[in-house]
C-alpha cells in the first residue's frame, strides 16, 4: 500500500487524513523534518510514498493528480509531493538534508529533488484549489474556495481530451464521460473497456462479412458503439488516473486493428455478393497508413526543433482565432470520429464499394490538405532539426540490411537536402515499374535493386533537411503500393486478401515503431528490422517471388501468406514482450489522431 507522511501539527477538524485514506494511502504522522526522515526510512523502497503538509487545504482531485498518477516518477502541487520507486533514492537524500527555507516542507523537498536532476511533474490545476494557509483567516478563505468549485465536475470535464474532433466533441464526449465514471465506480479498468471496444468492432466486421443488409445495418451500429467505447477507455484512464504500459500498447494498436478488420469484413461481405473490392480495401488501408506516417514523421521531425516559425504557421494561428475555422479544418481532414461515423452510416445504407470510394476520396483529400500545409511550413520556416529528430526519422524509415550496406558505402553522399529527392526518385521508379511491367518480369528485380540502393543513399546522411520527414511515408508508399500492384497483376484468387494480410502485418510493425519513439524508448531492436528485411528487403523479396512464380501465379498468394505470417509472428512476439515489460512507456494520446 502506498504511504503518505503528514508533516506538521495536526489541524483539528481537517478531513485531510480521511481523504488520503480514501485515495488508498496508509497515513503516517510526522511532526517535523527530522521525524519525516525517520518515518520515510520505515517505508519500503518499492512503494509509492508522499509527503503532505497537515495544514493542506484543497480539492481531493488535486491530491489525486499529484499523488496517484503512475506516469511520473515525481509529482507535486502546493503542499503535497509524491515519488515512485524510481525517484525514491533522491527523495531519501533530500529528506536526510532536511532542506530549510520558507513554505511548506513538501514544497522544499520537491524543489530539492528537482535540483538534484529528477524531473518533477506539476499538474495544471485550473480551478482546483491546493494551498497551505498561513493562519485561520486564510484557511477559512481556502475552505470557501474549495466549496465554490465542484470537484467532480472538474474531474469529469478533464477526463475528455483537450483536443478532439467535431463529431467526438459534440456527439460522443457529452455522454461517454458519464459512461467512464460509471465504469470507474464499478471497478472496471481502461484495458477492459479497450478490449470490449475491440471485440465489438470485430463482431461488427463479422456482421459486415455476412453480405446481408441486416448484417450491414448491425455492423454500422456496432462500429459506432465500438467508437463510443474507444472514447470511454481514454476518459476512464484520465478520470481515474489508471495509466499503464499494457494500456499504452492496447491504445496504440487496437484502433488500427479495429478499422482494418472492418475493411476486411466489408470486402468479405462484398465478395459473397459477387463484388470483388479487396483492391479498394487494400488501397484504403495503404492510404490511411501512409497518411498516419506523414503525421508521425512531421511531428517527430519538429518535436524539439528551434526557431519553429513560418508564415504558414502564422496564418494557421490567425485562423485559429476564428473559432468556426478550427472545427472546419479538423473536420475536412476526416479524423477518426468523422471517418468512423461516415463508414458506419454508409455501411448501413449503401454498399461496401461505395464505402471504400468515399474513404478513398475523403482520406485522399485530407492527406493532400495536411501534407501540402506541412510542406509549406517546412519550406518557409527556418528551423534547426536536432540529432534526436534525425534519429527518429531514420528509425521510421525502417531501413534493412541492404539499405544499411549502401548507406555505409556512400556515407553522407546524398547530402542533407538531397535525401528526400533521392527517396522520391526511388519510390517513383519502383511504383512506375510495378505498374508498367507485367507480373513476374525479371526486370522488376533490377528496379528493386536500384530502389534498395536509393533507399540506402537517402539515409546515408543525417535526416536534417527541411523535407526529410517525407522519407518514411515515401518508403511506406513504395512498399505498400508494390505489394498491391503485384497482387492485382497476379490475377489469381486469394492474391489480394493475402496482400491485405501482409500489409496489415507490416503496418503493425510501423505503428509499433511510432509509439515506441513517442514514448521516449526508441525504435524496436535492430535485429527485428533486419530479421524482417527492412522495407527495401521485403520489396526485393516479393519481386523475386513474383519472377520465380511467374508461370505458377496461382502459388503467389501462398508466398504472400507465408511472408505475412513470418512478419506477423516476429513482430507480434517482440511487440508483446516490449509492451508488457517494465520498461515500456505509459503513452496515452491526448489529441485525436487522423
Amino acid at each position: 500500500m502506498p504511504t503518505v507522511i503528514l508533516t506538521g501539527l495536526p489541524v483539528p477538524g481537517s478531513p485531510l487524513a480521511d481523504e488520503l485514506r480514501g485515495l488508498g494511502f496508509d497515513v503516517r504522522p510526522a511532526t517535523g523534518p527530522q521525524d519525516t526522515a525517520s518515518v520515510l526510512a520505515g517505508v519500503p523502497a518499492d512503494q509509492r510514498v508522499a509527503v503532505v503538509d497537515s495544514a493542506f487545504v484543497g480539492h481531493v482531485h488535486a491530491l489525486r493528480l499529484a499523488l496517484t498518477d503512475p506516469r511520473f516518477d515525481a509529482c507535486a502541487i502546493t503542499g503535497a509531493f509524491a515519488v515512485q520507486p524510481g525517484a525514491r533514492d533522491v527523495l531519501d537524500k533530500a529528506a536526510a538534508l532536511a532542506p530549510e527555507g520558507p513554505g511548506p516542507y513538501a514544497d522544499r523537498l520537491a524543489d530539492a529533488v528537482e535540483a538534484a536532476g529528477t524531473s518533477v511533474q506539476r499538474p495544471e490545476l485550473g480551478t482546483l484549489v491546493a494551498t497551505v494557509p498561513a493562519g485561520p483567516a486564510e484557511r477559512d478563505a481556502a475552505t470557501a474556495a474549495v466549496a465554490a468549485v465542484d470537484d467532480e465536475a472538474v474531474r469529469l470535464r478533464t477526463a475528455v481530451k483537450s483536443r478532439d474532433g467535431f463529431f467526438t466533441t459534440f456527439f460522443i464526449s457529452p455522454y461517454s464521460r458519464y459512461i467512464a465514471r460509471w465504469c470507474a465506480r464499478r471497478g472496471l479498468t481502461p484495458n477492459q473497456v479497450t478490449t470490449a471496444s475491440l471485440i465489438t468492432a470485430l463482431i461488427a466486421a463479422g456482421c459486415a462479412a455476412t453480405g446481408d443488409r441486416w448484417g450491414y445495418v448491425a455492423a454500422g451500429v456496432l462500429l459506432l458503439v465500438s467508437f463510443v467505447l474507444d472514447c470511454t477507455d481514454g476518459q476512464l484512464a484520465r478520470y481515474s488516473l489508471q495509466y499503464s504500459t499494457m494500456g499504452a500498447w492496447l491504445d496504440a494498436t487496437f484502433d488500427r486493428a479495429k478499422e482494418y478488420s472492418f475493411y476486411a469484413g466489408l470486402a468479405l461481405g462484398a465478395a459473397s455478393n459477387g463484388d470483388d473490392v479487396w483492391g479498394l480495401a487494400l488501397g484504403s488501408m495503404i492510404l490511411m497508413t501512409c497518411r498516419h506516417v506523414v503525421d508521425f514523421s512531421f511531428n517527430e521531425a519538429n518535436h524539439d526543433a528551434t526557431a519553429n516559425t513560418s508564415p504558414t504557421a502564422a496564418l494557421s494561428d490567425r485562423l485559429d482565432s476564428v473559432g468556426w475555422t478550427v472545427w472546419v479544418r479538423r473536420m475536412i481532414i476526416l479524423p477518426i470520429g468523422e471517418r468512423w461515423a461516415m463508414i458506419a452510416v454508409l455501411t448501413a445504407f449503401t454498399t461496401p464499394r461505395i464505402v471504400f470510394y468515399a474513404l478513398l476520396v475523403g482520406c485522399a483529400f485530407g492527406a493532400l490538405y495536411t501534407t501540402a500545409g506541412r510542406v509549406l511550413r517546412s519550406l518557409t520556416r527556418k528551423a534547426t532539426r536536432t540529432d534526436r529528430a534525425a534519429q527518429a526519422l531514420a528509425d521510421l524509415a525502417d531501413s534493412g540490411p541492404l539499405a544499411e550496406l549502401q548507406a555505409r558505402l556512400l556515407r553522407g553522399r546524398a547530402g542533407s537536402f538531397g535525401s528526400v529527392y533521392v527517396a522520391a526518385l526511388g519510390t517513383l521508379l519502383m511504383v512506375a515499374a510495378a505498374l508498367y511491367l507485367p507480373f513476374g518480369d525479371p526486370r522488376l528485380i533490377a528496379v528493386a535493386v536500384v530502389y534498395a540502393m536509393a533507399a540506402g543513399l537517402a539515409v546515408s546522411a543525417p535526416l536534417k533537411g527541411a523535407l526529410d520527414w517525407l522519407i518514411p511515408p515515401l518508403f511506406r508508399a513504395a512498399e505498400y503500393v508494390t505489394v498491391l500492384v503485384l497482387a492485382a497483376k497476379a490475377d489469381v484468387p486469394g492474391a489480394l486478401p493475402a496482400a491485405f494480410g501482409l500489409i496489415a502485418a507490416v503496418a503493425y510493425h510501423h505503428y509499433d515503431t511510432v509509439y515506441r519513439i513517442r514514448g521516449g524508448t526508441g525504435a524496436p531492436p535492430h535485429w527485428l528490422v533486419r530479421t524482417i528485411g527492412g522495407h527495401e528487403g521485403r520489396v526485393l523479396l516479393l519481386t523475386v517471388l513474383a519472377a520465380v512464380l511467374m508461370s505458377r501465379a496461382v502459388d503467389f498468394p501462398v508466398a504472400l501468406t507465408a511472408t505475412a505470417v513470418f512478419v506477423a509472428l516476429v513482430v507480434l512476439v517482440e511487440s508483446i514482450r516490449f509492451w508488457v515489460s517494465s520498461g515500456a512507456p505509459a503513452v496515452h494520446d491526448e489529441g485525436e489522431p487522423a
